[in-house]
């Protein structure tokens, strides 16, 4: 019969009790039969605690022999790993067999425990044969809960030892068995005894990392604290706490890391830190920037993890967090902004995610460039990680683009490329549908052409996004539907700015082109011809790079290669008409010049400039769209405007759609208008036949619209080629058959109006057909049979349209294309015009509507581009006078044209009138414009003026200045049939009649238009005060009767202006010669008798008052206004020595270099230096320097060259002469223009009378730019804005000068007022 286990078990530890020395072989072999046995041996099952006491007993007296020998030999204390390694298993089982008792006495388990602890180590060495015995005693250790006894013995040094063991350990690799029974005895251990010395050794490995990922000992940790929370919450409630409150103290790493603890926390046990919460909520608003900063990115961290609800559970802390977006520090704000990220990128659909987004759009407007730009960042990255995000916001995240920073453009700019292509990506996908807030995106970027602060944002820049950075990788139809939407969001400033790049590239390639041409040629034609022509396209071509100067020396180098096959390359790029083709034929050029190349990058560069933006595809894809409908509503407008917009920059990109493009206008029962203006762009550059297309054409100009009509005319013109004089014949008198019967009238007035301009010959040969017929049977009306038809109610009556369309085709006929000549008389059109623009309530005025009235105004502004010097100084005055009594439509209308010409150098500068007429009696809703129209324009005229001067040679004339503005508008303002001293009595009616000039000369020196620059202000103050005192020297060509109001308004002007340059301003640009227009003033040729004298000096003593009493009334609007005129300048005199306004030395320079004028000078208001002028100048009568007029007609334009050269000859000649000034003492270098103009002009004095009155009947194409012209200032006729005119040459004011006077003296020597300026005959 075999033996019990039991008696086994005894067995063998008697034998090990009586085993006398140690030897290993024998001890292992008996300590394996023991572990054997014991495995085999279990607690008794028995319910009856008898029956289990007594089975207990059994078991202890069968362990005994064993228990005896492991402590009679020390076996545990034995080196040899693997018996002592056999003596814990014995020991364990024994511990499992007798539990709950322990099978030594407290004395030995401590050895006991801590071989045991040590075995644990040894867990971590997976590879160990002796691993699975290991994980054995674990097990076993495990299941019989001896560990317990650990803290009864008071082994918590231990315990710990073994917590510490436990997570050095434990790795992934561990069978989840294994780590169960880590977490088993760690779990009863903390159940039973937690500690505050077990807890920090959890919380160090909870925050464990390895390699970016939680370790296993860190997800051991949180095994430990999710099963052990509600035990461990004091303790961790406590630790956190005292974290807390003594944050500064440096007590352990630890506790530096209570901030990544209560995270890990939060994401197992939330339910432990509801105590701590409020010490977190303390914190975001305690005053120390880092600690808020490191609460925020706690706060930023829970909020991402998902679902969780920290928000909604914990809505103080919420709170709390959102007033971090206003906080104090702007990186606390930025912390806020990436908190606000990590939340909606967690619950994008929570609760609180509005109130999140709403303070996130806050900060878009931060005062802070850093928190806008996060703002922005943070924007985009939401949008593009969820296809719902509000697209309001995307959108006020656009605006950054005009961020006043430029660091935060830039980054704005990239970000929302990005979300752009992601949102293109996506539709494309079909995951959105097109939407207009994205599609905002490319409109805003092509807004930073107009950003003149940054070269990064340039049209050359803006150019590169649109045609690499803008689109992912999509189908060109695609693409193609993307940019059909976007124009239908197109306002006039991004199609300019688009027109602009495309006009840019296509310059570039015409320029490409022509050099390419010329380098084939180059041996056919004189090389230094050639190589001038080349070096002129290169300087054209530079300008589309970033760098000008340093691409023209690229192309510099790139024009001495020798191999001919780059060329040939490049001249294949740009054949290519597709982007693909393009790209493919760039790819071909780079690899031939190699990247190793010094100019690779330019030519890199240079290829892509060439490359098209939009290619014939997209033409393609347009004509096809609208040929099946796939357009609809606004789409089909954008759809045509896009096509419009590629065919007028790039023509030939329609060929390849012709046939399409042919059935399209035939098939259409609805002609739209732009289709036949793509036609008239891109006829002579595709292959369409032109008898197949002309009924088509014919039909719109007889019976279309008047847009059909004006487009078709075109189209002929571009398609007709030699035939065309023919064909307009044909046309014209089929036209003119249809106007003599009366059949669509207005369609009709429009297609001879275009013909008068594309073939005015043409209209000649019809022209007594067709102008008594306007003017006979549409212009005039009788004034008593039709006066119920014309009325102030009538702007829509047929009747008042067609004049306005009869009007408008007799304008053209005067103004036709390409520089045609016109023999015709225009003074019946101006005379009818004159009689349009007068008032309705004028009794001998014809009685019209507003609109006739604003069409007659609009009509003089555009002949004045040619026949300006017909247009009298009443229909002038007419004019600009309208916008008094116009509607707000009617007068924002005219303005807006005004400005849009003047700006474009289209009108003369004199027409800014309308803008002073226009601040005093525009509705309020419209000041805001008038007074934007008068800055824009003053700002760019004085600043253009400003580069002229500094670039000539002898310097420009005072009539580049907007400045010079002013003598027509006094002119008008002296003509005003409600100039009336008498009528003068209430204030109001003074302060609105002499408002315009007022409103002029606030915004002439108003610093802050010019952008503070006070040498413009300066010089507009000297230029007005020189006009000024010019003006009083004049008379009146018109009606010498208003000469007297003149002179009131000049006094009127020095003394405001005066009054705004409180701060004496001066300058040393002054000029002495003021060019007033015959046409409007003239100088007395002979003395005023002394009655007259006498009358005048009674006359002037009244308006002198008058002028106290004017400028008294405007007192309340300079102390309003004259903060913002000048900037705070040091007060560097004492209080009550205050400078004149302008000092008489200012003004009284003498004039040494060749491109200055003589300067002019202030009347002294003190009374003993005017008494002390008025005697000198008597004395010195025969030493003062005299103005002269100069007038008469010149037959041709002088170059800049001729000027220069006559003047030179000019002041020889003088000189040679000895015609120095009378006073010895005056040195060469004073003598001053004034002096050779009189000599100068003695010879023709004679006819000088009769040539003021003259008024040229040539008319001069104006320039495109009204550029700096080189004058001699001697020369009575001057080139302003572009046109020949007339001009009077005035000294502001004359000085009598003595070589024996002081400086201080020759400031005070002033000629009198009386003083009147004569011609020299000779």
């Amino acid at each position: 019969m075999a033996e019990s286990p039991l008696q086994l078990i005894s067995e063998i530890g008697t034998e090990l009790v009586q085993l006398t020395r140690f030897n290993k072989s024998v001890f292992l072999k008996l300590l394996k039969q023991a572990v054997s046995v014991l495995s085999e041996i279990e607690q008794p099952v028995t319910l009856e605690a008898s029956k289990k006491q007594k089975a207990l007993k059994e078991l202890e007296i069968a362990t005994k022999p064993l228990r005896k020998s492991i402590l009679k030999h020390g076996l545990i204390r034995k080196n040899d790993k693997e018996v002592r390694l056999f003596v814990v298993i014995c020991v364990s089982e024994i511990f499992r067999i007798l539990a709950p008792e322990p099978p030594f006495e407290d004395k030995y388990l401590r050895g006991f425990f801590e071989v045991v602890v040590g075995t644990f180590k040894e867990l971590g060495d997976t590879a160990c044969p002796f691993f699975s015995r290991r994980v054995k005693i674990l097990e076993t250790v495990a299941r019989c809960k001896c560990f317990v006894i650990m803290l009864d013995i008071d082994c918590s040094d231990l315990v710990l030892e073994m917590f510490n063991n436990f997570f050095s350990i434990v790795s992934e690799h561990h069978q989840p068995c294994l780590v169960n029974d880590i977490l088993s005895i760690m779990m009863h251990i903390l159940n039973e005894e937690p500690s505050l010395p077990l807890l920090e050794v959890v919380l160090q490995n909870l925050v464990k990392q390895e390699k970016g990922a939680p370790s296993a000992a860190s997800q051991l940790a949180v095994s430990v604290i999710q099963c052990c929370a509600e035990k461990l919450q004091p303790f961790v409630c406590g630790f956190l706490t005292s974290c807390f409150l003594d944050r500064d103290a440096t007590w352990s790493e630890l506790r530096e890391l209570y901030h990544e603890i209560m995270f890990k926390i939060f994401q197992c046990a939330p339910q432990m830190l509801v105590a701590v919460i409020p010490n977190l909520i303390q914190e975001l608003s305690i005053d120390q920037v880092d600690v808020r900063i490191k609460a925020l990115n706690l706060i930023g961290k829970l909020f991402a993890l998902p679902k969780n609800g920290v928000a909604e559970r914990h809505r103080d802390l919420f709170v709390e967090f959102l007033k971090r977006f206003s906080d104090k520090s702007p990186e606390v704000r930025i912390r806020a902004l990436q908190c606000a990220k990590a939340y909606y990128l967690a619950n994008p659909f929570g609760a609180e995610s509005h109130e999140v987004l709403t303070a996130l759009e806050s900060r878009l407007l931060d005062f802070d460039d850093r928190v806008r730009t996060e703002a922005v960042i943070v924007a985009c990255d939401l949008a593009k990680s969820n296809l719902k995000f509000p697209p309001d916001l995307i959108f006020n995240a656009t605006e950054r683009l005009r961020d006043k920073k430029i660091a935060v453009r830039k980054k704005v700019l990239q970000k929302l490329l990005e979300v752009y292509r992601d949102y293109c990506r996506k539709c494309y996908e079909g995951r959105m549908t097109i939407c207009d807030h994205y599609e905002e995106i490319p409109c805003k970027i092509l807004m930073l052409c107009y950003d003149k602060d940054c070269k990064e944002f340039r049209s050359q820049n803006i150019e590169r996004v649109l045609l690499e950075d803008l689109f992912p990788v999509l189908e060109i139809e695609e693409r193609t539907r993307h940019w059909v939407h976007l124009f239908s969001l197109f306002e006039p400033l991004h199609m300019k700015a688009l027109n602009s790049i495309l006009s840019q590239k296509q310059r570039l390639r015409t320029e490409m082109r022509c050099y390419l041409s010329l380098r084939k040629k180059e041996k056919e034609k004189s090389p230094e011809e050639t190589q001038k022509r080349i070096n002129s396209l290169f300087m054209k071509m530079s300008a589309s790079f970033m760098d000008p100067s340093k691409a023209e020396e690229c192309f510099q180098r790139l024009n001495k290669l020798k191999d001919n096959n780059i060329f040939n390359a490049l001249d294949e790029l740009l054949d290519e008409l597709t982007i693909e083709n393009a790209k493919t034929a760039r790819d071909k050029l780079l690899k031939l010049i190699g990247d190793k190349h010094p100019d690779f990058e330019f030519l890199q560069l240079l290829s892509s400039r060439c490359l098209y933006i939009f290619d014939s595809d997209h033409v393609h894809c347009i004509v096809d769209g609208l040929s099946s409908n796939r357009f609809r509503d606004n789409q089909l407008e954008a759809a045509l405007n896009l096509l419009l917009a590629i065919v007028s920059v790039f023509p030939l990109l329609l060929r390849g759609s012709e046939e399409k493009f042919q059935k399209l206008l035939k098939g259409n029962d609805m002609i739209n208008d732009k289709l036949i203006e793509v036609l008239a762009k891109a006829g002579p550059h595709i292959s369409v036949k032109f008898s197949d297309i002309y009924p088509l054409l014919e039909g719109l100009c007889l019976e279309g619209t008047r847009a059909q009509s004006k487009s078709a005319v075109s189209a002929i013109a571009s398609l007709s080629g030699t035939s065309g004089q023919l064909i307009f014949t044909n046309l014209c008198k089929r036209l003119v058959e249809s106007l003599h019967r009366g059949q669509k009238i207005p369609t009709v007035l429009q297609s001879l109006g275009c013909i008068a301009q594309y073939s005015f010959s043409t209209f000649e040969t019809q022209e007594e057909d067709i102008t008594p017929y306007i003017y006979k049977n549409i212009i005039q009306v009788e004034l008593l049979d039709d006066l119920a038809l014309f009325n102030e109610t009538c702007q829509s009556d047929a009747s008042c349209d067609l004049k306005i369309f009869g009007l408008k085709t007799l304008v053209k006929s005067f103004l036709p294309h390409r520089g045609s000549h016109v023999k015709r008389k225009i003074d019946e059109l101006l005379h009818v015009l004159s009689k349009m623009l007068l008032r309705a309530d004028t009794s001998d005025a014809l009685l019209l509507c507003e609109s006739l009235r604003l069409a007659a105004a609009k009509s003089v502004l555009r002949l004045s581009r040619r026949w300006d010097l017909h247009i009298s100084p009443e229909i002038f005055s007419s004019t600009i006078s309208v916008v008094k009594d116009l509607s707000a439509s009617a007068c924002k209308s005219f303005l807006h044209k005004t400005y849009k010409w003047l700006k474009a150098h289209l009108l003369p500068s004199r027409y800014a009138c309308a803008f002073a007429f226009a601040s005093s009696d525009c509705p309020k809703d419209m000041q805001d414009d008038v007074s934007n129209y008068m800055d824009k324009f003053i700002n760019q005229y004085i600043r253009e003026a400003r580069i002229r001067q500094n670039s000539a040679v002898q310097g420009v004339s005072i009539t580049d200045y907007p400045a010079y503005v002013v003598v027509f508008l006094i002119h008008v303002l002296a003509h005003d049939k409600n100039f009336l001293l008498e009528d003068f009595q209430d204030e109001g009616k003074i302060a609105k009649f002499f408002c315009p000039l007022f409103s002029i000369l606030k915004a002439l020196v108003n610093a802050s238009i010019v952008d503070g620059d006070t040498d413009l202000v300066k010089d507009a103050i000297l230029y007005l005060l020189c006009i000024f005192r010019a003006i009083k020297k004049a008379e009146d060509a018109v009606d010498a009767q208003k000469t007297p109001n003149l002179h009131i308004l000049a006094d009127i002007g020095i003394s405001i202006v005066n009054e705004l340059n409180h701060n004496g301003m001066p300058s040393s640009r002054a000029p002495g010669l003021i060019l007033l227009p015959s046409s409007l003033y003239q100088i007395s040729v002979a003395r005023k008798s002394e009655e007259a004298s006498l009358k005048h000096i009674s006359q002037r003593s009244s308006g002198q008052s008058f002028v106290e009493r004017v400028v008294h009334i405007f007192k309340s609007h300079f102390s309003l206004t004259l903060r913002n005129h000048f900037p705070k300048r040091s007060q560097r005199r004492q209080v009550g020595s205050r400078k004149p306004a302008i000092t008489h030395s200012e003004l009284d320079m003498v004039v040494g270099k060749q491109h200055d004028l003589p300067t002019c000078a202030m009347e002294p208001k003190n009374k003993y230096v005017e008494k002390e002028t008025s005697t000198r100048c008597k004395q010195k009568v025969a030493h003062s320097f005299t103005a002269h007029v100069t007038s008469g007609l010149l037959n041709k334009c002088f170059t800049a060259e001729e000027r220069k050269n006559d003047a030179i000859k000019s002041s020889a000649s003088f000189l040679e002469k000895g015609l120095l000034s009378s006073c010895d003492s005056v040195a060469m270098e004073s003598i001053t223009e004034s002096q050779v103009l009189s000599q100068n002009n003695e010879k023709s004095a004679d006819s000088l009378k009769e040539n003021i009155a003259l008024v040229s009947s040539f008319t001069a194409e104006p320039s495109k730019y009204s550029t700096a012209k080189f004058k001699d200032p001697c020369s009575s006729k001057t080139t302003y804005d572009g046109w020949e005119v007339n001009l009077l040459c005035l000294d502001s004011e004359d000085c009598v000068t003595n070589g024996g006077d002081s400086l201080s003296e020759r400031d005070a020597l002033l000629e009198e007022d009386s003083n009147t300026i004569h011609l020299r005959h000779g």
